[in-house]
């Protein structure tokens, strides 16, 4: 098979910019990359039985299948069917917008889908089942430790709970920044993980509130505006529906800046996950011990953290999100330089406005199927220049070469109805005179078929 385009050098563990072999690009496809090594193909042994994908997926789907079971027998059992119903009905309706808030933000690079389903089951069902357990015994433990029921509870609530739940949503972050590392690249992806998983988790808990409250109401015969129900949909749904993603926002920053440190620095990448946990768990306590602070201490701890925290995350993952697309911008010249890439893609790949119109040209011109293909071409760009930025920072990992071939092959398999795609994008965003003008290239807006382009003879990092 005919070799792609030289690599440019990077700072990875494996290249040297002053010392890049001068390589003549031919105009095909780069080769063929060897998979990367997994258990199941390591020579010298057969892999354990329980390394292989299929049983590993098995088990979780069954630990997740089992524990919603049992959380909806739970959940049906202390709010009756009835009761269950209304508050299944009222607790879905936030969950969309939070869904769908926490995957805008993660469409420069948006993971799998797998792994927001995973995360939301696991708090719907595992981390809410872990709670009500947990919690109930150590509620019950200390009431009769102490035989004051009270305090138990006012304890068990400010104590207990934040500490049980927090965990429990914790542990679904800690599973993929293990077993999906290469779709756990820094902050937004923990923020992603942690909100969603904690929105499940939310989700599960308003039911058993909503309908607990309807059941009252039931009892007392109160309905409409000063009902229990109502006071509660209002309190849980209406101003604190992201309550829970706050909270478990703060550990998803911790493994997030935990997985932007280099595997050299392991005290670091244990010590700022725990130390999110910890301040998700403060902040939790301290909504739920608000109570105690007087008649108005619930709305006083609302104006006075729980707002300012809010707004705070927000403009941190929004100016991460901004960072992120300029580091695209930043990184992909180079590529762009040695012939991988066109002229104007480094400017439209990092851009939002031009990413969608490119998907939207693709689509018009080409049907869904070409408009996936983009949207695949741009997640593979970014995931490209994402990695360079980690090779620069001196945080590559042993396989950067292995992994950037990898990248460049799935990119050169779709550039066909990308490149295009992207060059109408950049046409659009941006004027034809403030355009990059790439040696060997020209203007790249006045060549209607850059695919065509022969790449340049030379490499234009060789010192």
């Amino acid at each position: 098979m005919a070799t792609g385009p030289p690599l440019p050098p990077h700072s990875g563990p494996h290249n040297n910019p002053h010392n890049d072999p001068h390589t003549s690009p031919q105009s095909g496809p780069p080769p063929s990359v060897a998979p990367s090594i997994t258990p199941a193909t390591v020579p010298g042994g057969a892999a354990h039985w329980w390394h292989r994908r299929w049983v590993r997926y098995s088990a979780l789907t069954t630990l997740l299948a089992l524990s919603g079971l049992v959380i909806l027998a739970l959940v049906r059992k202390q709010t009756g069917t009835e009761g269950f119903l209304v508050g299944l009905g009222l607790a879905v309706l936030p969950v969309p917008l939070l869904v769908a808030a926490f995957r805008w933000l993660d469409r420069v690079e948006p993971g799998p889908w797998r792994n927001l389903l995973f995360s939301f089951a696991w708090g719907a069902c595992a981390a809410a089942l872990i709670a009500i357990v947990a919690n109930s015994f150590a509620t019950r433990w200390i009431a009769t430790a102490t035989a004051d029921p009270s305090s138990a509870d006012t304890l068990g609530a400010t104590v207990i709970a934040p500490i049980v739940e927090e965990s429990a949503k914790a542990a679904a972050v800690l599973l993929v920044f293990l077993f999906r590392r290469r779709e756990f690249t820094g902050i937004l992806d923990g923020v992603v993980i942690a909100g969603v998983t904690a929105t499940g988790f939310a989700f599960t808990e308003n039911i058993l509130y909503l309908g607990t409250a309807f059941g009252t109401d039931q009892l007392s015969g109160e309905t409409g505006l000063f009902s229990v129900t109502a006071a509660t949909f209002f309190v849980r749904v209406i101003m604190s529906p992201f309550a829970h993603p706050l909270f478990s926002v703060l550990t998803g920053i911790g493994f997030g800046i935990a997985a932007l440190s280099a595997d050299r620095h392991k005290v670091r990448r244990v010590l700022l996950p725990i130390v999110g946990l910890l301040l998700a768990m403060g902040m939790h306590a301290m909504w739920n011990g608000s109570s105690a602070f007087g008649e108005y201490g619930f709305f006083a701890v609302y104006a006075a953290f729980m707002v300012p925290t809010f707004g705070l995350l927000t403009w941190l993952v929004i100016w991460t999100r901004q960072r992120e697309l300029g580091t695209i911008r930043s990184e992909l010249p180079a590529y762009a330089m040695a012939g991988w890439l066109t002229a104007p893609e480094p400017f439209a790949l990092g851009s939002m406005k031009a990413r969608r119109l490119a998907r939207e040209y693709a689509t018009h011109h080409g049907g869904r199927a070409a408009g996936r293909t983009v949207a695949e071409y741009e997640a593979y760009a970014t995931s490209l220049a994402f990695l360079r930025h980690r090779g620069h920072q001196g945080r590559a990992d042993a396989d950067f070469v292995l992994r950037e071939r990898e990248l460049l092959h799935e990119l050169w398999t779709r550039r066909e109805p990308a490149r295009p795609a992207l060059l109408y994008a950049a046409h659009a965003t941006a004027p034809a005179p403030r355009a990059p003008q790439w040696p060997g290239y020209g203007s790249p807006y006045t060549n209607p078929h850059p695919a065509q382009t022969p790449y340049p003879a030379y490499n234009p990092y060789r010192s």
